[in-house]
């Protein structure tokens, strides 16, 4: 299982929540931090994820290959973030 997806199973976060949270991922990204925000995931371990990702950005695609999600979408809210 994708790293990213373990921790959020590892807190509970139900399938329904992840899908919810990377389709947001795919439509407004910063909408997404405040979400991730919410799901009660201590701050030590938000940490870690986040450097995780920041370390394999491929992490993120994984789990949204895994979730059945489409990558392109993630890319083009991604290109909406560069100035």
């Amino acid at each position: 299982m994708n790293p990213i997806l373990a921790i959020f199973k590892e807190h509970n976060i139900s399938d329904a929540q992840i899908n919810e949270l990377f389709q947001t991922l795919t439509e407004n990204p910063f909408a997404a931090m405040a979400t991730i925000g919410q799901l009660g995931i201590p701050a030590e371990q938000l940490q870690q994820l986040m450097g995780m990702v920041m370390q394999n950005p491929a992490l993120i695609k994984e789990a949204v290959e895994e979730l059945g999600l489409d990558f392109s979408k993630v890319e083009a809210a991604k290109a909406q973030l560069q100035p």
